[in-house]
C-alpha cells in the first residue's frame, strides 16, 4: 500500500512539472500554426515554381530558333524555255535544253533571330508574373477563413475554462454548506433530508463538470488537429477595448470606406491588373514582327531552276511578318477584358457591401457585450450578498435548505452569464478584428 502511494505521488509530482513547464499558448501563436499545418500552404511553392518555368520559357523567344524541313512532292508540269529544242539542234549541233523532272526533293535547316516581337516576349512575362501574384493573393484569400476557425475553437476553450472554474468554486461552496448542515443535524437543527438536498445538488454539480470536460476535451481536440500541437494550457487573449479600440466609432462608414484590408480585396485587385496585363498583350499581338534569318538546303532542283541535280543552296536576309488576322478579333478581345473587369467590379462591391453589414452587426454586439458585463458585475455582487445573508438565515432556522440552495444556484448562474459574456465580448472583439483585417 504504501508503494502504491508512493507511485501516486511521483506520477503526480512529474505531472505538475510537465504541465508548468509548458507555456500557454496565445491566440496569436495558433493562428501561425494553422496556417502552417494547412496542407493548401504548400501551394505557394507550386506557384512559385510555375512562374519561374513560364518567365524561363518566356525569355528563350530571344534565343536564336531552328526549323528543320524535308519536302518531297511530284508536280504535274515543270518549267521550260519557250524554245523549240528541235529546231534548236538543227541550228546547234550537240544542243540539248534540260527538262526538269517533275519529282522534286528538298531539305532545309533554319536558324531566325528575332530582333523586334512588338512587345510579346515582354507582355508574356508580365502576363506569368501577374498570373502568379494573382494566384498567391487567391490562396491568401482561401487561407484567411482559417482565423475565423480559430477563432470559434479558441474561444470555446476559454469558454469551458471559466465554466469549469466556476463550477470548481460551486462544488467547493456546496461542499462547505454540507458541512454545516452536519453541524446542524448534530444540534438538532437541521434534518437528514436537508442534508440529502444539498449532497444532490452536488452531485448535480460533478456531472455537470463532467459534461464541460468533455466539452473543453472535444474543443481542445479539434484546436490540436488544426494546429497540429496539442495545448494544454491557452492563454487568455487581450482584450484591444482597452489598448483604445472603440467599436462605436466604426458604425458611420468614412468617407474613406469602411477601412477593411482583407485578402479578398488583394485578389480581386490582382485579377485587376491580370487584365491590364493580358490587354497588353492584345495590343502586342497586333504589331509586325522583324528579323534576321539564314537557310541552308540541299535538294532537287536547288535555286537554280534550270539544272535538273541534286545541289545545295542558302539564302540569308531580314524577314518582316504581320498577322493581320489578329484585327478581326481585337474589338472582341477588348469587350471580353471589359466584361471580366465589370465582373471583377460587382465580386468588390458585392464583397464590400456584406462586410459593412458585418461591421455594423458586429460593433452592435460589441456594444451590447459591454453593456451587459456593466450590468453583471452588479448582479453577481448582489446575488453574493443575498446568497451570504441565506446562509446566516439558515443558520438561524429562519428559511429552509432548499431556500439556500434557490439562491446558492442564482448566484451560480449570475457568475456563468457574467463569464460567458466575457468570452462572448472578446470573441465578438476578434470576429470583428478578423472581419476588417485589423489583427
Amino acid at each position: 500500500m504504501k508503494r502504491i502511494c508512493l507511485c501516486l505521488i511521483m506520477i503526480t509530482f512529474l505531472l505538475n512539472n510537465h504541465i508548468k513547464g509548458q507555456e500557454a499558448i496565445t491566440i496569436t501563436q495558433c493562428y501561425e500554426l494553422a496556417r502552417a499545418n494547412y496542407p493548401q500552404i504548400k501551394q505557394y511553392g507550386l506557384i512559385g515554381q510555375t512562374e519561374q518555368y513560364n518567365l524561363s520559357n518566356a525569355a528563350k523567344g530571344w534565343l536564336p530558333q531552328v526549323a528543320i524541313n524535308a519536302k518531297a512532292s511530284y508536280q504535274s508540269d515543270v518549267t521550260k524555255l519557250p524554245f523549240d529544242s528541235d529546231m534548236l539542234s538543227a541550228l546547234i549541233p550537240r544542243f540539248t535544253i534540260p527538262t526538269l523532272s517533275k519529282d522534286q526533293y528538298q531539305v532545309t535547316a533554319e536558324v531566325s533571330q528575332t530582333i523586334w516581337d512588338g512587345g510579346i516576349i515582354q507582355s508574356s512575362r508580365e502576363l506569368s508574373r501577374a498570373q502568379a501574384t494573382a494566384e498567391r493573393e487567391q490562396l491568401e484569400s482561401d487561407l484567411y477563413p482559417l482565423i475565423d476557425r480559430v477563432n470559434q475553437l479558441y474561444f470555446g476553450c476559454l469558454l469551458q475554462d471559466e465554466l469549469l472554474l466556476q463550477n470548481a468554486t460551486l462544488q467547493k461552496e456546496l461542499q462547505v454548506n454540507i458541512d454545516k448542515i452536519k453541524a446542524m443535524i448534530d444540534n438538532g437543527i437541521a434534518n437528514q433530508s436537508d442534508l440529502e438536498s444539498m449532497q444532490v445538488e452536488l452531485l448535480n454539480t460533478r456531472q455537470r463538470e463532467i459534461e464541460l470536460k468533455a466539452s473543453r476535451t472535444a474543443y481542445g481536440q479539434m484546436l490540436g488537429v488544426l494546429i497540429n500541437e496539442t495545448p494544454p494550457l491557452l492563454a487568455p487573449p487581450p482584450n484591444p477595448l482597452k489598448g483604445g479600440l472603440t467599436a462605436a466609432s466604426h458604425i458611420t462608414p468614412p468617407s474613406g470606406g469602411w477601412g477593411v484590408e482583407r485578402p479578398e480585396l488583394r485578389a480581386l485587385d490582382a485579377k485587376n491588373h491580370l487584365l491590364d496585363v493580358q490587354n497588353k498583350q492584345i495590343t502586342a499581338g497586333l504589331m509586325p514582327r522583324l528579323g534576321l534569318f539564314v537557310q541552308g538546303g540541299y535538294g532537287r532542283p536547288g535555286l537554280n531552276m534550270l539544272k535538273d541535280s541534286f545541289e545545295p543552296f542558302y539564302i540569308a536576309g531580314v524577314r518582316l511578318s504581320w498577322n493581320i488576322g489578329k484585327f478581326y478579333t481585337l474589338n472582341n478581345d477588348r469587350r471580353r477584358i471589359e466584361i471580366n473587369r465589370q465582373a471583377i467590379d460587382m465580386q468588390r462591391e458585392t464583397f464590400l457591401f456584406n462586410t459593412s453589414l458585418q461591421v455594423v452587426q458586429q460593433n452592435t454586439e460589441i456594444q451590447k457585450m459591454n453593456e451587459l458585463l456593466n450590468t453583471d458585475y452588479e448582479i453577481v455582487r448582489l446575488r453574493e450578498s443575498i446568497k451570504k445573508a441565506a446562509e446566516v438565515k439558515l443558520e438561524n432556522g429562519v428559511i429552509s435548505v432548499t431556500d439556500l440552495i434557490r439562491e446558492i444556484h442564482a448566484e451560480d448562474m449570475a457568475k456563468q452569464t457574467a463569464a460567458t459574456h466575457r468570452i462572448q465580448q472578446l470573441m465578438a472583439i476578434y470576429n470583428y478584428m478578423y472581419t476588417t483585417n485589423n489583427q
